[in-house]
């Protein structure tokens, strides 16, 4: 087994059996959702509070390792397969992340929860670029537009820029945590743009290719 899949099992299992031994201790109602200002304003039942994420990171581990079995392409995954490994390992992190602190939440710790999270998101954000900046054409894995699909060429110039902008998009959602009051709309207003940016990038590079 790879070191990977190593790593991310023994995340899945500390998620669950934390869910088992926490599970006698909290109450019947677990806070579940947070409001841009930090406030709870979301609530589920005990058992999926506890289970819902261990659940969901074991279901995405599965469809993760099944993609570059059923890529028509997977021959190109393979080509930066390690880069694609170590961004599963780390959205893996980042769901365990939030999970533990959803436990400690519930368990009364209280803190912002928005200034906890935003870090983490740049930190996904940045790596992201890497990982699209070694992807090679595929049907799962990056930009992934008509034109980018039709064009090697198309593909590699739309993804050595939007590598840039998701680097750029991790280290602005990072301010956010000198500026809490802003700290959605630096995560969401680049993303947004970045991902619409690439997307007509893309269509432009494959007109002037065709001509």
């Amino acid at each position: 087994m790879k070191k990977a899949n190593v790593i991310i099992l023994i995340v899945i299992l500390a998620s669950f059996i934390i869910g088992a031994y926490f599970y006698p201790k909290f109450p019947d109602r677990v806070a579940s959702h947070w409001n841009v200002n930090g406030e709870v304003n979301g609530y589920m039942s005990k058992f999926w509070g506890l289970f819902l994420m261990p659940i969901i990171s074991l279901v995405m581990w599965l469809l993760f390792l099944l993609i570059p079995k059923i890529d028509p392409m997977k021959h190109n995954i393979e080509k930066f397969r390690k880069y694609f490994d170590a961004f599963i390992v780390l959205i893996m992190l980042f769901l365990f992340y939030i999970y533990l602190l959803t436990i400690f939440w519930n368990l009364g710790k209280r803190f912002d929860m928005g200034r906890m999270i935003v870090p983490a998101i740049g930190i996904l954000f940045y790596f992201a670029g890497i990982l699209i900046n070694h992807a090679k054409r595929n049907w799962f894995i990056g930009i992934r537009t008509p034109w980018t699909l039709s064009s090697d060429n198309v593909w590699d110039k739309t993804h050595k820029l939007g590598a840039k902008l998701f680097k750029i998009a991790g280290i602005i959602a990072l301010l956010g945590i000198f500026f809490q009051g802003a700290a959605l709309w630096l995560v969401l207003i680049p993303a947004m743009f970045f991902a619409f940016f690439t997307f007509f990038y893309s269509y432009f590079v494959y007109k002037k290719e065709e001509k």
